[in-house]
């Protein structure tokens, strides 16, 4: 019966009859499901545990929310999508929410914009695949695999297109928090050194290292406009470490918790632990140092080795095979 109807399938429509099934088969899914979903109803428990969350996370990004976080109206047409577009495990939800803060979109409908541009982008990178496996290469002369290469390429660069995007901004926006810091430290000991109290030199520095630093000032900026909505300071710390996800961010939080906890000298602790982001930062320097040697080397050996033994043993080569040539050609 399978045989049957593979060989009716090329009959009617080529040799890649099963293939171009496939395909529409997949397209038509998927926009059966898209119609569907919009009239299935949602849990009465699911919405009150979205509300709970949504309250609980306007309370956690209190700071943010007065500049950044906007709801545009293609989000609100995406409401009815979110239980196809958001993850549906509570962690795995705080997980993704908790990467793109940390890649800087700080919207609470950040997770199901990424999930929507990824089912775009892989529909319509499927379309312009099928479109290039059969209207610009000629079936007829490449194999069914490279045809559905061909095909399902450009889907998956388009899947996986958005979450790499993601994870770059992250990792960039982690390596700028990580190169700013220990500036940030020395300004913030010099203002409470000079009399400030901590919440009036955060707010400063977050303004002043904003031009060089954005990642690192908006994240200052932050917790000032938290610690003055009346959030507790040490809650406010640990959520800036979390949004940041740097290790030298989460060292600061429980210096300066313990700092207040213990009742001990805050300057004191800002001198000792600026002393050690200065002289990491110096390591990350010699290491980068150190490691360039070995990167050049293979450069060093492509690029520089063969033209100095053509130089060296290329007149050679060639008086020895004049040489040669000449004997045998007398003889």
């Amino acid at each position: 019966m399978f045989d049957t109807l593979i060989a009716l399938m090329q009959e009617q429509l080529g040799p890649l009859g099963p293939l171009i099934a496939m395909g529409v088969l997949g397209v038509s899914l998927i926009v059966l499901t898209l119609a569907l979903m919009p009239a299935q109803r949602r849990d009465p428990l699911d919405r009150l545990r979205a509300e709970a969350d949504s309250r609980a996370a306007g309370q956690t990004a209190q700071g943010q929310s007065m500049r950044r976080d906007k709801t545009s109206r293609h989000s609100k047409k995406l409401e009815k999508y979110a239980a196809f577009l958001e993850p549906t495990d509570e962690k795995e939800m705080s997980d993704a929410r908790l990467k793109m803060v940390q890649a800087g979109y700080y919207s609470k409908t950040a997770v199901r914009d990424l999930a929507a541009v990824q089912f775009i982008l892989s529909v319509v990178f499927l379309l312009a695949g099928i479109a290039l496996a059969f209207l610009v290469v000629d079936p007829d002369q490449e194999s069914p695999v490279m045809m559905a290469v061909t095909i399902l390429g450009p889907t998956l660069l388009g899947y996986y297109g958005p979450r790499m995007w993601v994870e770059n901004r992250r990792s960039a926006r982690q390596e700028e928090i990580v190169m700013g810091f220990p500036d940030a430290l020395d300004m913030l000991l010099i203002c409470v050194e000079a009399g400030q109290s901590l919440d009036q030199s955060i707010q400063r520095v977050g303004k002043e290292i904003h031009r060089g630093y954005p990642a690192l000032g908006e994240e200052l900026e932050t917790v000032s406009h938290e610690i003055r909505a009346g959030k507790d300071r040490a809650d406010v710390l640990r959520d800036m470490g979390k949004r940041c996800g740097v290790r030298d961010i989460d060292s600061f939080v429980t210096v300066m918790i313990q700092s207040a906890t213990f009742g001990t000298s805050i300057g004191d602790a800002l001198r000792v632990f600026a002393d050690d982001m200065r002289d990491k930062r110096v390591m990350r320097a010699e290491e980068k140092a150190n490691v360039l040697p070995t990167k050049l080397t293979l450069g060093t050996m492509l690029f520089t080795v063969p033209p100095l033994l053509i130089i060296l043993i290329g007149p050679s080569v060639v008086g020895i095979s004049t040489v040669l040539g000449g004997s045998f050609g007398g003889g």
